[in-house]
C-alpha cells in the first residue's frame, strides 16, 4: 500500500512558508536586532515579514550565449581601440 501524497514529507521544507515557527521568529528578530535573549519574554513577539523574494528570470542558453558573444565582442573592440 501507498502512502498519500498529502502525507509525504521529503519536499515540505523546500517550499516557501510564509508561517515561521517561534524559533525561526526569534532568530530573524535577533539578526535584525530587534529582540534580546535578555528581554526573557518570547510571548508577544513582534510580526516578522517572510517574504519571497524573486530575482530575474530563467534565461536561455540562446539568450546566455548571446550576452556572452556581446560581452566578448565589446572587450575585443575596446582592445583593439587601445
Amino acid at each position: 500500500m501507498s502512502i498519500d501524497r498529502s502525507l509525504k514529507t521529503a519536499g515540505n521544507l523546500v517550499k516557501h512558508r510564509n508561517v515561521l515557527t517561534r524559533a525561526e521568529r526569534i532568530e530573524k528578530l535577533l539578526d535584525d536586532e530587534r529582540f534580546s535573549m535578555n528581554d526573557g519574554n518570547p510571548i508577544g513577539l513582534p510580526k516578522v515579514a517572510n517574504r519571497k523574494v524573486v530575482t530575474g528570470g530563467k534565461t536561455s542558453k540562446k539568450e546566455e550565449g548571446a550576452a556572452e558573444a556581446e560581452a566578448e565582442g565589446a572587450g575585443a573592440t575596446d582592445a583593439a581601440a587601445t
